[in-house]
């Protein structure tokens, strides 16, 4: 992976993180649940002619060794990282949770941002379905099969580890989600989800991380809910995976993007790992909107 290590300061320690390079505009990258900012390489080398990208480990992800303390954790935490970046009204993209993420740092006012790419990470239920959903996401059930499907909270040895990767990059073209993706962009990604403690390796994120993010408040100001959008005033594009996790409620998402000027929608034919899988595609998407960010502050310069 090209690009340089990098740690960000938050309210109680750093965030690891990824500085691509690149000039001009300054683009934020946040993944998805599971994910890490590997996940953004093949985009991030197809920005830096236009922007200057930087791609974060979200708390309980990849090299951060911070673990979250709230459900909020990861969009305060981003309101921190603009800041501490200087960037005055950035590009902030996110994918899955990420979208979330980025969503709800501008919608709380944390992050001013010249405009929002949210890659299949929508909140289009109301508050009543969003704390159902959330509460299913903390049921013993649901942590076995984050365990059995992702290895989360698992802690292993040098050759275990080596093999697990080993063993995601010879899966890859059959797995619904990396299907698609540079077999060494699954090893860099994989491998990173590893962080060093002691004389082992532990699985990122663990279990207690997903049950503390997804431990909503039901009177919480800025909730993970579809009423999110209604406070924001930037301009928004939605990338939607046509085979992803929310392909059936393109409609829904039509409401959200008509009830504001600025907003899109653009589907993509992909499975929910667009970053990875189509990357290209993706970064196009990226460049128009630093494209346009640059152009507005031109004429409010002339």
């Amino acid at each position: 992976m090209t690009g340089t290590e990098i740690e960000l300061p938050v309210a109680d320690g750093v965030l690891s993180g990824v500085d691509f390079g690149g000039h001009g505009v300054g683009v934020l990258l946040v993944h998805g649940s599971g994910h890490n900012a590997a996940v953004w390489a093949d985009v991030a080398s197809r920005l830096v002619s236009g922007c200057h990208p930087i791609a974060i480990d979200l708390r309980g992800h990849g090299q951060t060794r911070l673990d979250s303390t709230g459900p909020e954790q990861y969009w305060r935490d981003i309101g921190d990282v603009v800041t501490a970046l200087g960037w005055d009204r950035p590009v902030l993209v996110g994918h899955s949770t990420g979208g979330y993420a980025v969503t709800a740092a501008v919608a709380s006012g944390l992050a001013e941002s010249a405009a929002l790419c949210v890659v299949d990470g929508v909140v289009l239920d109301d508050r009543d379905v969003s704390l159902a959903e959330h509460a299913a996401a903390r049921t013993a059930e649901t942590a076995d099969r984050l365990r059995t499907m992702f290895r989360y909270g698992w802690e292993a040895d040098d050759d275990q580890m080596h093999a697990y990767v080993e063993q995601c990059v010879r899966d890859a073209g059959g797995d619904r989600l990396n299907a698609g993706a540079r077999h060494e962009l699954v090893e860099e990604v994989t491998r990173r989800s590893f962080l060093r403690r002691g004389h082992r390796w532990a699985r990122r994120p663990a279990i207690e991380e997903i049950a503390t993010v997804t431990a909503v408040e039901p009177d919480a100001d800025v909730f993970p809910s579809i009423e999110v959008y209604d406070r924001l005033t930037c301009p928004m594009t939605i990338v939607l995976a046509e085979d992803g996790f929310y392909a059936s409620r393109r409609d829904e998402m039509r409401t959200v993007v008509d009830a504001a000027p600025g907003r899109r929608l653009i589907g993509i034919s992909s499975n929910h790992n667009i970053p990875m899988t189509r990357p290209a595609d993706l970064a196009a998407i990226v460049l128009d909107l630093v494209r346009g960010r640059a152009a507005t502050s031109a004429g409010n310069v002339g």
